[in-house]
């Protein structure tokens, strides 16, 4: 090592030292720090159940006090977060009330578990009036024009109704059954009138009779709907 000679370069040496020691002690306050950081830091985790049937409360809200660090519970109601001690944890969820938790700063080891039990809270909510229409002059309205449906009495009385059941016989077509039947009849006329003419109904006073009636009941009108 040279020493230096003349005061200048005494003093300039003596400056460079000085920052030297404070560069090396700031190095050292840094590393002890860090060192006393990673000694501090703990993987926090465990359950979070309800009090009164220790059941899991699932996507409970867990917040580091102080800042914005937190986690959720899961569907089972687990967490996992990493913090320090003596850090204050907030458990807070919907229907129960808030509950704090301080990590203790006497662990030995970077590992704590913990069942967090929260107390189920009564939240009493204003009274909301939902009303379907905006004023009173209109619910008026729309009830003297409300139209009542019929009841089971009513919709019977007018199916069995004289007018609405032949309109829908007439409306109705004929099914297998009566196909059957009709064609059966026309084979049956046919044997029976085998080997001779059949009689011309022109003079049967019985068929005139029939005409008549399906005259006078109108049969023989032309719907409007054809």
């Amino acid at each position: 090592m040279i020493l230096p000679r003349t005061s200048q370069q005494l003093f300039r040496f003596f400056e460079m030292m000085k920052q030297l020691l404070m560069l090396l002690g700031l190095v050292m306050l840094t590393h002890v720090s860090q060192a006393q950081n990673r000694d501090s830091l703990v993987q926090f985790s465990g359950v979070v159940v309800s009090g009164d049937s220790l059941s899991p409360v699932p996507f409970t809200s867990i917040l580091i006090k102080g800042t914005n660090r937190g986690t959720i519970t899961d569907f089972y109601g687990y967490f996992s977060i990493v913090a320090k001690k003596r850090d204050i944890i907030q458990f807070s969820c919907v229907g129960y009330k808030t509950s704090e938790y301080k990590i203790p700063d006497t662990l030995k080891n970077d590992r704590y578990s913990l069942i967090q039990i929260l107390t189920s809270d009564t939240i009493n909510l204003p009274v909301a009036s939902i009303y379907p229409w905006p004023s009173i002059e209109d619910f008026k309205l729309a009830f003297m024009n409300l139209e009542i449906p019929d009841d089971d009495l009513e919709r019977a009385r007018k199916n069995l109704d004289q007018a609405e059941m032949c309109e829908r016989m007439e409306a109705t077509p004929m099914d297998g059954a009566l196909n059957y039947k009709y064609q059966m009849n026309l084979y049956s006329s046919q044997l029976y009138y085998a080997g001779q003419a059949p009689p011309i109904n022109l003079l049967n006073p019985l068929a005139w009779a029939k005409f008549i009636k399906a005259w006078r009941r109108g049969d023989f009108r032309r719907r409007k709907d054809k």
